[in-house]
């Protein structure tokens, strides 16, 4: 054994024995991660809440001015698969307005959970799909609902907008994924496992508020616009 190879061997040992194996970083990374997502999951979950009422509002004060500025604008359009683009334009801008009014808290998050990372590609998938979804929900532009009907009524209901068509098909892939936090369930202890349960509960509740108040919202605008269900 030559004089370099005996001076390594103890160098390589020491090494080995000092730093921490790949599962152990693996698992702090993900302890760390974990904790950031929760502590932005929970701040995104209270603004969320809160946010179903403003929302709520802003649609109504929307309809009311639809029904000033264009009312009926869509009257005699058929209940047909071709004017079904024009009901999910109503259904696109309703999103604008109810995800656009979480936009700042939905930024944040996805701000803090951008450089997060976890062991788990199914867990680390979600999280950022959620995010990217969540961004391109609160940042739909408003259309101009009153323009586009309008241009279907005058082309005789045979030809939708372009740009009605470049929305819906913006809009129609947008499905938000569920984030399975039990896949970090272990490294969730304490006070967090209760922010957990907020999160979970929050979702719930803002998805059945969007599915009750969302339906009704868009019969009423249709019925503004004058282009049936």
């Amino acid at each position: 054994m030559t004089y370099v190879h005996r001076l390594l061997v103890p160098i390589v040992v020491l090494t080995f024995a000092i730093t921490p194996s790949a599962p152990a970083l693996a698992g702090t990374q993900d302890a760390n991660a974990t904790h950031a997502a929760v502590t932005a999951g929970y701040a995104l979950a209270r603004a969320s809440l809160a946010a179903i009422p403003v929302a709520q509002a802003k649609i109504q004060a929307y309809n009311k001015k639809l029904a000033g500025e264009c009312p009926q604008a869509g009257a005699g359009t058929p209940e047909t698969e071709a004017s079904e683009p024009m009901s999910k334009e109503v259904a696109a801008a309703l999103w604008s307005i109810e995800y656009g009014a979480t936009a700042g808290p939905i930024k944040a998050f996805a701000k803090a959970v951008k450089p997060l990372h976890w062991t788990s590609t199914h867990f680390d998938h979600a999280v950022h799909k959620y995010a990217t979804t969540l961004t391109a929900l609160a940042t739909i532009p408003l259309p101009d609902l009153c323009s586009d009907v309008r241009a279907w009524t005058a082309g005789g209901f045979t030809t939708v907008p372009r740009d009605v068509l470049e929305l819906d098909d913006r809009v129609e892939p947008l499905q938000l994924p569920e984030i399975p936090w039990g896949l970090v369930a272990r490294y969730v202890h304490g006070h967090e496992a209760s922010l957990v349960t907020y999160i979970k509960r929050a979702e719930t509740k803002t998805a059945e508020a969007e599915f009750m108040l969302g339906q009704k919202d868009w019969y009423e605008v249709n019925e503004t616009l004058g282009l049936g269900p």
